[in-house]
């Protein structure tokens, strides 16, 4: 199930200052998605989550990385119907193969029918349901290569774990740009599919 990847370090610096400056976050301050561990391999720095339900701005991306980040960055600004800011969140999401799509969760506070109408027309929305996925974290700057080869190991313990991929990987981007590439958040997050075999069988542990 080899996938091929087509993406590129995300830099949008001066958005992400204009984000900073709009509403005073630092790392820390940021909403994640909520989830929970059923199972880790810290070796590997790998992990497997139950994720709750959210809803998700998304924008199918016609550029590079930063005009997809402005399309969506724009929305949270106040480029909508009620000129409402809503406040940014982590990660930053992005499909690595087929149509390029990027993704920034909404706040837990917003029903998808509590979110105002985008001005732009390329913002669109989707409530995600809860789903498992598999995650691998990495730091450093998530070029194409490092992406690539973090999903394929990832994908390649999966299958050594008897653990199902039940859909295609995205790269998720914790970080600002300014952050030291050794402190910076990276994950390759795909949904799978458990049973009891694959919870309990593990050949590593926990």
């Amino acid at each position: 199930m080899a996938t091929a990847i087509h993406t590129s370090p995300l830099h949008p610096v001066a958005a992400i200052a204009l984000l900073a400056a709009l509403f005073g976050v630092t790392a820390n301050a940021i909403e994640e998605p909520a989830y929970t561990v059923e199972q880790a391999w810290e070796a590997e720095q790998i992990e497997i989550r139950r994720y709750a339900p959210r809803v998700m701005a998304t924008t199918t991306m016609e550029g590079t990385d930063s005009d997809g980040f402005r399309v969506l960055a724009g929305y949270i600004f106040g480029g909508n119907a009620t000129e409402q800011k809503i406040a940014m969140t982590a990660p930053v999401q992005r499909t690595m193969s087929g149509e390029l799509e990027m993704a920034f969760m909404m706040p837990a506070e917003y029903s998808l029918e509590d979110l105002p109408a985008p001005d732009d027309e390329r913002v669109g929305f989707e409530a995600a349901p809860a789903y498992t996925a598999a995650v691998i974290r990495f730091s450093g700057w998530a070029s194409a290569e490092k992406a690539d080869d973090h999903w394929q190991r990832l994908r390649r313990f999966l299958i050594a774990e008897q653990i199902d991929i039940a859909g295609e990987p995205t790269l998720n981007q914790y970080n600002p740009p300014w952050t030291l590439p050794f402190l910076r958040r990276n994950e390759i997050i795909v949904p799978v599919a458990l049973s009891e075999a694959s919870l309990n069988g593990s050949s590593r542990g926990r």
